[in-house]
């Protein structure tokens, strides 16, 4: 097992079908550095609670509204100019990378929240995922595909 989220987050968007049940969750409101941060939390067999996924959520809010979002807004809007303009598109990938380090920023902080929070329960887990999605992904294919691309991530770490 990865024991640190943004390994954890790499690993599981590589899984046939994680970035599309992602970018699909993301499409109907949903926060994707929460949902993987849930996989992680449910594959460390840490209990859930109200009170923790309030405190994730309050990290990833402002965090994706004022730093993520911007970057993913303008990267969004150069899509289409990009294409025939070879510097902005240059561009449009320096802004790339910027979103995906404004990602990973969060997942650091999301790790450094959940970190102090024990391991290993024996209570179920596996609310992190439905409780940290929007409501209109809960039973969506989209929040299964996730949970079967995650399972199969902790089968293939748990046989190695």
């Amino acid at each position: 097992m990865y024991t640190d989220l943004w390994n954890h987050a790499l690993a599981l968007y590589a899984r046939p079908g994680a970035e599309t049940a992602c970018l699909d969750v993301q499409a109907m409101g949903g926060d994707v550095c929460l949902l993987l941060c849930a996989t992680w939390l449910q594959a460390r067999a840490v209990s859930f609670s109200e009170e923790r996924a309030q405190a994730l959520r309050a990290i990833a809010g402002p965090w994706q509204h004022d730093v993520v979002a911007p970057l993913r807004c303008l990267r969004q809007q150069w899509r289409t100019p990009a294409q025939h303009d070879p510097h902005l598109a240059a561009l449009r990938e320096q802004v790339k990378g910027l979103e995906l380090l404004a990602e990973k920023e969060l997942l650091q902080r999301l790790q450094t929240c959940a970190q102090q929070w024990p391991s290993g329960s024996h209570e179920a887990t596996d609310s992190w995922l439905d409780r940290l999605a929007p409501v209109q992904a809960r039973g969506h294919d989209a929040l299964v595909n996730l949970r079967v691309a995650a399972a199969a991530l902790q089968e293939a770490e748990d046989g190695a």
